[in-house]
């Protein structure tokens, strides 16, 4: 399973909100339902994560990790 975990623990580092998502995320197709995937532990396409990293200023590693299930 692919869990989101390092994202939200990189947001509260960097003082970003699901707000911030949003509003940076304008041109990167950041919707509220991309959000609520993310809260879900869901799949986002690597678009989404690419932009993700762009917003945040950080690697894949700091937005996703592998768990075995």
């Amino acid at each position: 399973m692919i869990s989101y975990a390092p994202m939200w623990n990189t947001m509260k580092q960097k003082g970003a909100t699901t707000y911030t998502l949003r509003n940076k995320g304008a041109d990167s197709n950041i919707s509220g339902s991309t959000i609520l995937r993310l809260q879900k532990n869901e799949s986002v396409s690597t678009n989404t994560l690419n932009s993700l990293c762009k917003i945040l200023d950080c690697p894949l590693s700091d937005i996703a990790e592998y768990v075995p299930d």
